[in-house]
């Protein structure tokens, strides 16, 4: 292959590419599900075959992304579609710790053991599964946690403090309220 037809064929395969992601929509890498991370891989490996293949046609190679992207983006549909077609394609969020305690089927479904488990965990900041109620593994591998009562952040409204806006309201209203009051005893 000539440099000039690898300088072509990069180029092609850069455009095409460019363009058909851009028609798919953009998902940053956390959103992205198993399915979605998949299909990009396929859809590189497609493009750098056609850049550097000097056997496979540039039609073909063109033609393959753009098929490629259109199953994609048929499965991506049907994701939005139906509930029984996310089910498919994505998979459920499963509960991993419920009411405090580890689901072990659960973690054996989705292949996590109990080390990644206290890895995500941590990642959350939370260094005992005491202090977890319910842990759920989202499809897209994230975990998301609720700390049991006891280990949740104090808040305002736990310590019945009223936040600015509200004080600053009650102060206007008592301020209006003395007003009318002066000006009743200065009308009268």
């Amino acid at each position: 292959m000539t440099v000039n037809e690898t300088i072509l064929r990069v180029t092609i395969s850069f455009l095409v590419l460019f363009l058909l992601a851009r028609l798919m929509g953009r998902k940053e890498i956390g959103q992205m599900t198993f399915f979605n991370w998949a299909s990009a891989i396929g859809i590189g490996s497609i493009a750098g075959n056609l850049a550097v293949n000097e056997s496979t046609l540039i039609k073909d190679g063109v033609i393959s992304l753009i098929v490629w992207t259109l199953f994609t983006i048929l499965m991506d549909m049907l994701d939005l579609k139906s509930k029984q077609g996310r089910t498919v394609t994505t998979g459920e969020p499963l509960i991993v710790i419920k009411a405090g305690r580890i689901m072990e089927r659960a973690l054996k479904i989705s292949r996590v053991d109990l080390d990644e488990l206290q890895a995500l965990l941590r990642q959350k900041d939370i260094f005992s599964l005491n202090d977890v109620d319910y842990a759920i593994l989202e499809t897209n591998g994230d975990l998301s946690v609720l700390k049991k009562e006891s280990q949740q952040p104090v808040t305002k409204n736990d310590l019945n403090i009223m936040s600015p806006k509200k004080i600053s309201f009650l102060y206007q209203q008592k301020s209006l309220q003395m007003e009318r009051s002066i000006q009743k005893i200065f009308l009268n």
